[in-house]
């Protein structure tokens, strides 16, 4: 049984806040290999223009959240699969982020203590119906989900990468990286196609994929607008990875790894700004986007100088 991987990530425009990339993989049956995972999974899962309100939504995170939306949708269907996958959803936020990120650097972080209870804002009792629906769609289809794992860099590692390589591409590099050295110690060593979310305007990732592969060698198969495909030849078992735009649209497991990212970052912003309005009681909270950044970032100014926490 072949694998599937997607990989996406969140946090990459804002200012403030940490980036979160995940993996997540299923192992299909050869024939699901390439099918559609949201016909397969019907029963259970729908895409923003489906109806439904029992199945759990899974698309692009941005149609998914929003801060007019909330976050209900996001957590409902990303909490559900955890359950489903894994039969239990982590009591808090350091939980969530242990489970998926083992040796994150959080600790580092001033406004991080991982005690904000989850689910954020959903019945413990809608996860679970969501997740036994889940469960029992991936059952009829012999599918199963194994891996579920985020890379999230702080703002401090964010810009060390930045001034050692000299662009923010090399971050998402980076996290491609270690998330596809996770991916080639899948067990068993059956082959695995993985579908990324393109990185900005880039078509060729053959430098990126020999960092992430140094036992192996990536053979470019197509490297364009629409499409950056590579073999990567020496390994224990076959793999492809493709770079495609608009992938977390089009890739049932590029979405699911588009708002894992997206609910592990909007929960520990959760953290960001709790910390910040017992410094400042009258703050509105951020997203920590450029839009709204300076403010939030003027406002916390006269606190960060006073608890003598670096810019």
């Amino acid at each position: 049984m072949p694998w599937r991987v997607g990989i996406d990530e969140a946090g990459y425009g804002p200012n403030l806040g940490p980036l979160v990339m995940t993996a997540v993989a299923c192992r299909v049956p050869q024939d699901l290999v390439a099918d559609d995972l949201w016909r397969v999974l019907r029963p259970a899962v729908r895409r923003a223009t489906s109806k439904g309100v029992r199945r759990l939504l899974v698309d692009d995170s941005k149609v998914v959240y929003s801060t007019a939306r909330g976050i209900g949708a996001l957590e409902t269907s990303v909490l559900s699969i955890l359950q489903a996958a894994t039969a239990t959803v982590p009591p808090s936020v350091a939980g969530l982020v242990e489970s998926l990120h083992p040796t994150h650097e959080l600790s580092g972080e001033p406004w991080y203590d991982g005690a904000t209870a989850i689910p954020l804002a959903t019945a413990a009792e809608v996860i679970a119906a969501g997740a036994a629906r889940f469960r029992a769609a991936c059952a009829a289809a012999d599918i199963s989900w194994t891996l579920f794992r985020c890379v999230i860099v702080c703002p401090s590692r964010f810009n060390a990468w930045v001034e050692q390589w000299g662009s923010k591409g090399s971050v998402l590099s980076a996290g491609l990286t270690q998330l596809l050295n996770v991916v080639q110690a899948l067990e068993p060593a059956e082959p695995v196609a993985v579908t990324v979310d393109k990185h900005g305007g880039r078509n060729f990732y053959s430098a990126a994929l020999q960092e992430a592969f140094p036992s192996g060698w990536a053979l470019p198969i197509e490297e364009g607008m629409e499409c950056s495909s590579y073999e990567i030849r020496g390994l224990d078992r076959p793999m492809q990875v493709t770079f495609r735009p608009r992938a977390d649209g089009g890739h049932f497991e590029v979405a699911l790894a588009s708002m894992f990212s997206k609910y592990v970052r909007e929960a520990l912003m959760a953290e960001f700004n709790a910390f910040w309005k017992q410094h400042v009681p009258d703050l509105e909270p951020t997203a920590g986007y450029p839009g709204d950044s300076r403010r939030f970032f003027d406002a916390i100014r006269p606190a960060l100088l006073r608890l003598q926490i670096p810019e």
